[in-house]
């Protein structure tokens, strides 16, 4: 089922079930491929402004497709960006999380969870 907000039959409502297929495929269980389906779906609205409100990554980060085929075919990590960890570290309340680079925050979240 599509995140609230989307109508059945509409653009969004295939491209959540496109994702959400595409993600089983990869061996993903059903519910975390609805998981990523949603949030890249609700991501691309609030990119558009089809959506009633939109964090600042959702409109100032690159989108989900792009950053898909970034990662894809690439030996490098494609783990969380710096900003999306950043976040996550200021939710667990990470000291110094400002002055860290991308692996800091890594090891910072990793060493909280």
């Amino acid at each position: 089922m599509p995140p609230r907000g989307v109508r059945r039959g509409s653009k969004r409502a295939r491209q959540y079930e496109h994702v959400k297929q595409a993600e089983k495929d990869q061996g993903r269980s059903e519910r975390r491929a609805e998981e990523i389906a949603a949030r890249t779906v609700n991501k691309e609205r609030a990119r558009s402004g089809e959506s009633r409100t939109a964090s600042r990554t959702s409109t100032r980060d690159i989108s989900s497709g792009r950053r898909g085929g970034l990662r894809s075919g690439t030996r490098r990590a494609r783990g969380r960006t710096r900003d999306q960890l950043y976040e996550e570290a200021k939710k667990l309340g990470v000291d110094g999380r400002s002055k860290m680079d991308k692996q800091q925050l890594q090891r910072a979240v990793d060493a909280k969870k």
